[in-house]
């Protein structure tokens, strides 16, 4: 405290020193809370695509999980994905087996249920192997989300402009329609393999039934698999190359505007 003298009488005063500090310390913060901001909004794409690799690629950790017998952590990862994908059995890829799918009546022989709600707690055994807790849709269509985001970043950010909703929705409508007929098939049918997207009868009378064993059924090599496969990866296309550049471009004006500031 400084004393200030004004003829008879002195007034006190805040002495500077006490102020400045406080002053110096907000400003370092201010700082540092921009200089974070920056370096998020100039590394986005990577931390978000690293996020997006995490969180889809986590339910192959669950077949690893239940192969080396920590079966507690791999089922709290099915758990966990549970409201995110059907996890139907017939419809998922398995690891550490005989076969990389199965169909409905080779997962009945072991787990004798055909109810959809049932089967999805079928996680595998030690001979079949344990499924991954992403159906085979989900697994082309999310996993692979981020992994054309990682081609686009890899191809040049700034080359490329995003596709327009026009191309968008053309991309999504294939998995739109597969998605909705199988989803219309089991609320008609159920999954007990007689349903018309499980028979594929109207495909096999428009090819002359051309390819007797590529009709019905969902394990590898069939119309199903193959459906779900391409029509995941065209959907994830679609969507990495139209959010991907959209967003690149609102981050970059957003930092050419912070640094102009």
């Amino acid at each position: 405290m400084s004393k200030l003298h004004t003829g008879a009488s002195t007034i006190s005063q805040p002495h500077a020193g006490g102020i400045e500090p406080d002053i110096q310390t907000r400003s370092r913060l201010a700082v540092a809370v921009d200089n974070f901001a920056a370096s998020i909004e100039r590394h986005f794409l990577g931390l978000l695509i690293g996020g997006m690799l995490v969180v889809t690629l986590l339910p192959f950790l669950a077949p690893v999980l239940m192969a080396v017998g920590w079966t507690g952590a791999g089922t709290l990862l099915y758990t966990l994905y549970t409201p995110f994908c059907h996890q139907l059995p017939q419809r998922s890829w398995f690891l550490f087996g005989e076969k990389l799918t199965y169909t409905l009546a080779e997962i009945v022989q072991v787990y004798p249920s055909t109810d959809p709600w049932q089967l999805r707690f079928f996680y595998g055994t030690p001979e079949m192997g344990w499924k991954v807790a992403w159906s085979d849709r989900m697994l082309s269509f999310y996993t692979m989300t981020p992994v054309f985001g990682l081609l686009y970043a890899a191809l040049g950010r700034g080359r490329w402009r995003p596709i327009s909703w026009r191309v968008l929705v053309l991309a999504l409508l294939p998995i739109a329609l597969d998605g909705t007929t199988h989803i219309l098939n089991d609320l008609l049918s159920g999954v007990s393999g007689g349903g018309f997207r499980d028979t594929n009868l109207w495909l096999a009378a428009l090819t002359g039934n051309a390819f007797p064993a590529f009709y019905a059924g969902d394990h590898l090599g069939t119309f199903n698999w193959w459906a779900r496969l391409l029509t995941g990866l065209l959907a994830a296309w679609g969507v990495a190359f139209f959010a991907f550049p959209w967003l690149d471009k609102l981050f970059q004006r957003q930092t050419h505007t912070s640094a102009r500031n």
